[in-house]
């Protein structure tokens, strides 16, 4: 059985805990390490007991720095407990000094797996910081065997430009992750008209966008109770003046707290309509490039996705004859798409949502295997040559 040590940069964050289920439902053995960002009892595993170390907080880059700098000088009292692993997970650049300092500890030949779904801002400066950080990177991911990323946009526009990594990369989207039979996956929810009623809107996930919440403030008051917002998720308390604040003085809108995925998906998003699949946090750079979880997510629900134009996810989207594309962000251009929407023209993108093969948003117990039988290969063999960009994009649709 493999044996994986995976480091992670929020131990609270809900995308970890898809990630260890999907590991362990691979047939790995995981231990767990990493830091608190915030309380979430919904983020627990049954059967793993995280080895804590430390706190950290949301734009708090230098407090980060330090709390690494003293997670590093602890780790042999904290891993004093735990075996060599065949390998180790590095999620985030922060988890990579950590795992490039347990390799030292363990005999310096345990093979790290680099995991980056988002591209931070501060790796994409022109500047001497931003230089330093890339260089960084390099440093840090030099012996890596595997990148791990979400977006073939993050592979295109980062990786292979600025990066300086050479590393294989395995392309593994934000798909919702379903151990069942595959009789029952092949069943889409039934597309919900509401033609009496207001329209809603569901942004959920990671809510850290202050843009998209004054947007669909505005919209949702333009349109007189047409249409409702519903928020559920982790807001970034960091990035809103005061969110709660906010929400309390919205009349269409409401936040419904954490949720657990993929346990309460189908329940959530059979309450909405329509999915907010746009983010505009770090405008223009990791916001443009990636694929949402929330993407996945309300289209494996047969609930219609509504992206920004210019996107990777607009691009995902277009490809498939699929959503609602908003060509500026302004409440003008959102009211002119959404404002004649009917239950008509709602039933047919989303019956051609519910048309799509249910394998483009869904992670099953096979893939699970096929993970860990590729991070197997990686703990008992030799680096293998980099994946050419051309490559990536071919295996868009799973591992590469």
């Amino acid at each position: 059985m493999l044996q994986i040590l995976y480091f992670a940069q929020d131990l609270a964050d809900p995308a970890v805990r898809r990630r260890i289920l999907m590991l362990k439902a691979g047939g790995a053995r995981v231990t767990l390490a990493g830091f608190r960002r915030g309380a979430n009892a919904l983020a627990a595993i049954e059967g793993i007991d995280p080895i804590e170390l430390g706190t950290t907080r949301d734009g708090r880059f230098a407090q980060r720095v330090s709390a690494i700098t003293k997670a590093c000088l602890s780790l042999p009292a904290k891993l004093r407990a735990v075996g060599r692993p065949d390998l180790i997970i590095a999620r985030n650049l922060d988890m990579l000094a950590v795992a490039n300092k347990a390799v030292s500890m363990f005999g310096g030949d345990v093979p790290i797996v680099y995991e980056c779904l988002d591209i931070h801002r501060l790796l994409l400066r022109k500047d001497v910081a931003g230089r330093a950080m890339r260089a960084s990177e390099a440093y840090l991911g030099r012996n890596a065997r595997l990148l791990i990323t979400s977006s073939p946009a993050f592979v295109e526009h980062y990786f292979r430009p600025l990066s300086g990594l050479e590393t294989p990369v395995m392309l593994l989207e934000n798909k919702v992750l379903e151990l069942g039979d595959r009789d029952c996956l092949q069943v889409s929810a039934a597309p919900t008209a509401r033609p009496d009623g207001p329209w809603r809107i569901g942004w959920f996930g990671a809510l850290r966008c202050r843009k998209s919440l004054e947007l669909l403030s505005t919209f949702s008051r333009r349109m007189e109770g047409r249409f409702e917002i519903v928020l559920r998720g982790r807001p970034a308390y960091s990035e809103f003046d005061d969110f709660d604040g906010f929400i309390r003085n919205e009349p269409h809108m409401t936040f419904h707290g954490a949720y657990r995925s993929p346990e309460d998906l189908g329940a959530i998003y059979d309450e909405i309509d329509f999915t907010w699949a746009i983010d505009f946090f770090e405008e223009g750079q990791n916001s443009k490039w990636l694929l949402p979880n929330r993407l996945y997510e309300g289209c494996r629900h047969g609930r219609v996705p509504i992206a920004m134009r210019g996107t990777e996810t607009a691009r995902f989207l277009a490809v498939r004859g699929l959503g609602f594309l908003l060509d500026e962000p302004e409440p003008d251009n959102l009211v002119s798409l959404l404002g004649a929407v009917d239950a008509n023209s709602h039933a047919d993108a989303s019956g051609r949502v519910a048309a799509c093969n249910t394998d483009t948003w869904v992670f099953r117990h096979t893939d699970c295997e096929n993970l860990v039988r590729r991070l197997s290969a990686i703990s008992s063999t030799a680096p293998e040559p980099a994946t050419p960009l051309s490559q990536a994009r071919q295996n868009e649709g799973g591992l590469s």
